[in-house]
């Protein structure tokens, strides 16, 4: 991610708009893109501040480009590649003995003459040969503990020049969202995914339902309670990629500015921006798949709704995999546990106890049981696949229980 110094946002009507490449106005940018990958895909070897160099000679004649973007492009490449670190400290040990060594020599000069006897050439010469290595072999790894001055070994890079500046617009974005103290999403699909990264985040989230098919969640947590805006704003600008994989949301953030004016950062999955993760999966196993696909949409009064509920207690939250709406009104939730351990089952049924007031069904692989185990009327034992029919009968047992 990028630096705060490296952010570019505009304020205006109360509203935040971080630097945002468009193809329309900046066109021309995919062939500042192309020679920037260049300069790194052929500059291994170099040290870091070469590099930084190369890439402001790009823009040298372009007027619309501020110094933060230049420097913004210059961090996400090199968060792009490896560099030579020095995490043992040779560089000082060997900056200790060079510097001992060309001290009796001092001053050392470019053109030696009568006054000034000691030529820097030589002295370099003299000590690569004492030290058995040649001057440029030492000079690499000289300064390997100075950030500017490390060599880059390794560039992975981008997939392409669009990717990088894709790469660009949501940093800036994540950059804005630093100063955010609340986040506020409105979903509609993808309710797992966006929880699973909150979580994983350390968001503390708020729930609500808005409709049938959306879900109002509000994310703060200990770090804002606590006015830490710049620690807990990282980790909303970690949440972000995970959020743009998804499908059918929207976002606005309520930011912290100098002033203390509210300001909101609006953004939707109609605004164009791609993530680097990859989108979620439809179904988590192929059981989940194979399921879907055998059940239909409908079958003997009964809809199925993938991932239509979500289940909070303060934070502890459910989403199971499938949800059953039949017409009377009856409703019941499915999970199916794909792969599991001991500690995964027990958990899952640490939820049923949680949320017992709820119809589940829990779908457990025959494996999983051990001899003898009781399996209770909401658990469908499954081999390799559901078995429509046991699941039929689980889900009409409940309808008639709703019923009477």
């Amino acid at each position: 991610m990028l630096t705060s110094d490296q952010s570019i946002v505009e304020y205006k009507g109360g509203r935040a708009f971080p630097d945002c490449l468009t193809q329309g106005t900046h066109r021309h940018y995919t062939d500042y893109a192309t020679r920037m990958l260049s300069v790194y895909q052929d500059g291994i070897g170099q040290p870091r501040y070469q590099l930084h160099r190369q890439i402001e000679a790009i823009f040298t004649d372009e007027p619309d480009c501020p110094v933060r973007r230049i420097q913004a492009f210059c961090k996400l490449l090199d968060d792009a590649g490896d560099y030579q670190t020095d995490p043992s400290g040779e560089a000082t040990k060997l900056r200790l003995k060079i510097f001992s060594m060309a001290a009796q020599f001092h001053p050392l000069v470019a053109q030696p003459d009568r006054l000034f006897e000691s030529g820097e050439n030589d002295i370099k010469a003299r000590i690569a040969e004492t030290l058995g290595q040649s001057w440029e072999m030492i000079e690499q790894t000289l300064y390997s503990d100075v950030l500017d001055y490390q060599r880059l070994e390794r560039f992975e890079g981008y997939a392409n020049p669009a990717a990088l500046l894709s790469r660009y617009n949501v940093a800036q974005i994540q950059a804005c969202l630093y100063k955010a103290e609340q986040m506020t999403v409105w979903a509609s699909e993808d309710f797992k995914t966006i929880l699973r990264y909150a979580k994983l985040a350390r968001l503390l989230h708020e729930i609500e339902r808005v409709d049938a098919s959306t879900y109002r969640l509000v994310f703060s947590g200990p770090a804002s309670v606590l006015n830490e805006t710049r620690r807990y704003g990282v980790s909303f600008a970690r949440f972000l990629p995970a959020l743009l994989a998804c499908r059918r949301w929207r976002m606005t953030a309520s930011l912290k500015t100098p002033w203390k004016q509210p300001v909101q950062l609006a953004l939707s999955d109609k605004d164009g921006f791609t993530s680097h993760l990859p989108p979620p999966e439809m179904f988590d196993s192929s059981v989940e798949q194979s399921f879907c696909e055998k059940f239909g949409n409908q079958r003997d009064g009964w809809t199925l709704i993938r991932e239509g509920d979500i289940l909070h207690h303060q934070q502890k939250t459910f989403v199971p995999d499938f949800t059953f709406c039949h017409a009377d009104g009856t409703k019941v939730l499915m999970e199916i546990v794909g792969f599991w351990t001991p500690e995964y089952l027990a958990g899952r049924r640490q939820t049923l106890r949680l949320f017992r007031d709820h119809k589940i069904i829990l779908a457990v692989p025959e494996k999983s049981l051990r001899d003898g185990a009781a399996i209770g009327d909401n658990i469908l034992v499954y081999k390799s696949a559901l078995k429509l029919t046991s699941l039929m009968e689980i889900l009409e047992r409940f309808r008639r229980d709703y019923n009477n």
